[in-house]
């Protein structure tokens, strides 16, 4: 089977200038936000009007605001108590302002994914989006000194949490094995022929290139859903034919250090984009960490909105 590549132009404007008047205050505290434009073109691209948008791991809600703001009903789970509450009020802000859409988030580990959300969205959602957590070298921000009245620059903003069970802290391999579990819920979520968007992207550890989208890609295989297309998403613009990065202040830092260390590091201009479908007919795999573990290979170096927090104890 053929997959099938394109570009997706999804930074004509920066990432704070697509967030203006569309998310409620502390929702920049978050370390790994999606692009709204990122998000936001997946829906248009995979849903019509009416169906049902799901993040497993939706963080603030990026995804469920930008559903609501297309017409689309949203759903979120998100693991860690503080962005749930933020997420519920990105929707409840959201709502306030639109005539169509309603919106639900439920806190809990999406590895229990079907156990958090009502039997109803069972094998009912149109599309799950989502991004696993990754390289701590793309997170943070910046503070100077005349800001914050201390000596040099400080970063701020950049943990997800302290808890040690967050998949943002655990190694390599345990993500993996984890986010396999969690594309086995959503596989089980969708309905058949709908759509996973998946974005990632490879960061090195030690010097050594992390490949994690060939990993992501395996472990949506290893849960019963089928490769469609890998596509580019820019996180640069584009001014007639020349890409402009728009780095933080973090990541040209860690460029600049790496290539002190003779390390070949270059500015992450996009994000890797794969997209699954749930085949019409199939069966997920019965023992996804059997699965993830059997396929998967080594990795390569080189308008109601709902908060549950029922499920916050749902952990493994």
């Amino acid at each position: 089977m053929s997959v099938r590549e394109s570009v997706w132009n999804t930074a004509p404007t920066s990432a704070p200038a697509q967030r203006t008047d569309r998310y409620v205050p502390g929702s920049n505290a978050h370390p790994a936000k999606m692009l709204p434009a990122i998000a936001a073109h997946a829906i248009r691209t995979y849903t019509k009007p009416g169906e049902t948008v799901l993040d497993p791991m939706c963080g603030i809600g990026t995804t469920l605001v930008e559903a609501i703001h297309l017409g689309r009903h949203a759903l979120g789970v998100e693991y860690e108590s503080r962005w749930a509450q933020l997420a519920h009020a990105n929707l409840t802000h959201t709502t306030r302002h639109t005539e169509h859409g309603t919106g639900q988030v439920v806190c809990g580990d999406a590895r229990q994914l079907t156990h958090l959300v009502d039997t109803r969205y069972h094998s009912n959602i149109a599309l799950v989006v989502t991004s696993p957590p990754y390289g701590p070298s793309v997170h943070g921000q910046v503070r100077s000194s005349r800001e914050t009245g201390e000596r040099g620059v400080v970063k701020k903003d950049y943990r997800y949490s302290r808890d040690p069970h967050n998949l943002a802290h655990v190694s390599t391999d345990q993500l993996l094995d984890a986010f396999t579990q969690i594309l086995t819920q959503c596989h089980s979520m969708l309905r058949p022929g709908g759509t996973a968007v998946i974005t990632t992207r490879p960061w090195r550890t030690r010097g050594e290139l992390i490949d994690l989208p060939s990993a992501v890609l395996a472990a949506g295989q290893a849960a019963g859903l089928v490769p469609a297309e890998r596509c580019v998403a820019l996180l640069a613009g584009i001014r007639g034919n020349r890409l402009i990065a728009r780095p933080s202040f973090f990541q040209m830092k860690n460029v600049r250090d790496a290539r002190r260390q003779g390390i070949p590091l270059h500015l992450v201009q996009h994000e890797d984009v794969l997209i699954f479908t749930r085949p019409q007919k199939c069966t997920a795999p019965s023992h996804p960490r059997t699965c993830a573990r059997t396929h998967r290979p080594a990795l390569p170096t080189t308008r109601r909105c709902h908060y549950s927090p029922a499920g916050r104890r749902s952990r493994q």
